[in-house]
């Protein structure tokens, strides 16, 4: 016998996976699915952070590989992904410590190395209907400009990362995310 139940309000993968396994671990229960990734009636929140030379000359590209197979193939300025329950200290974090230490873990785990007195600056909000990412997620755009772009040291996920010419990014093939990345940074 098989039993749907729908969970309103769950609002973060971190969320599902403890739901996720306190239900796995009940006697009868054989199978549990949660799909948070495809529900639009809720976008979850992404540190999206892009680094650039403190000229403006060159910014870091990569292409997409990794967990998130609806953006493989294409050039992403921003290093980022999900919030999650670690991110909170206590119940009685403030949005804005959360999203900082969700931004923090996520430079962590996509940076083998970067320069410390690289500091982020908020740059502004994604928000698209038009991608399926893009209908479940919400980007909070972070910049850091840095004198030192040898020093950043890509992780594995960070396929084919370089520095690229900033006026030459609109040949690659970006994922609309970049592109109104790219729209922040000009304003800035």
């Amino acid at each position: 016998m098989k039993t749907t139940v729908q969970i309103q309000n769950l609002k973060c993968n971190g969320c599902a996976s403890t739901i996720n396994k306190k239900l796995s671990g009940l006697k009868n229960i054989n199978e549990v699915s949660i799909d948070v990734e495809n529900d639009s009636s809720y976008k979850q929140i992404i540190p999206y952070i892009v680094l650039q030379t403190m000229d403006s000359d060159k910014t870091a590209v990569y292409q997409r590989q990794g967990s998130e197979e609806r953006l493989h193939d294409l050039w992403s300025l921003g290093i980022g992904g999900h919030i999650n329950p670690v991110d909170m200290d206590t119940s009685k974090d403030a949005f804005k410590q959360i999203l900082i230490a969700g931004m923090e873990r996520e430079l962590d785990e996509e940076l083998e190395q970067m320069p410390e007195h690289d500091q982020p600056e908020f740059l502004g909000v994604i928000s698209e209907d038009i991608t399926d990412v893009g209908k479940v997620h919400l980007g909070a755009v972070f910049g850091i400009n840095t004198n030192s772009p040898e020093i950043f040291l890509p992780g594995d996920e960070l396929f084919q990362f370089k520095w690229e010419k900033t006026s030459d990014l609109q040949q690659l093939n970006l994922e609309l995310w970049s592109t109104m990345a790219m729209e922040l940074l000009s304003t800035d």
